[in-house]
């Protein structure tokens, strides 16, 4: 078992007992998780996706190597707020959807150009989970 390197960027209160349980069922490596507001996503989707505007999570996979980490998850606190009040859901369930997504992008599933792989694993966990719709379910 593996445990998350978290760094909490903003004054949310947040258990991570369950995203340790969730990445567990997939990888034993640790992942960097940092929860931040929309200014500092907003500043790493420029610099790393040339995207100049705030985003809701960002996966960045590690190189696979023994003993370095999975890759680093980051999630805007200010975006998971916006979206767990229009879908009248906790924030912490949206925190862990953002996380789920983010998690299967670090494991190399990409719903943009798969045939539904990341879509279907991520509606199982969430249907494990017991969670709200995630974004891709929301927009599909």
């Amino acid at each position: 078992m593996f445990s998350i390197s978290f760094e909490n960027q903003t004054n949310f209160d947040i258990n991570i007992d369950l995203l340790n349980n969730i990445s567990n069922e997939f990888s034993k490596k640790e992942i960097e998780f940092i929860l931040c507001d929309n200014s500092y996503i907003k500043k790493l989707n420029n610099q790393f996706r040339q995207k100049n505007t705030a985003t809701d999570v960002l996966s960045f996979p590690y190189e696979d190597m023994p003993m370095t980490p999975l890759g680093s998850i980051v999630i805007s606190l200010d975006y998971a707020k916006d979206k767990a009040h229009e879908y009248s859901h906790s924030i912490l369930d949206e925190i862990t959807l953002l996380y789920i997504h983010g998690l299967l992008h670090l494991l190399g599933y990409d719903h943009e150009i798969d045939d539904g792989q990341h879509r279907n694993l991520e509606e199982k966990l969430i249907k494990k989970y017991k969670l709200p719709n995630s974004l891709i379910i929301r927009n599909t």
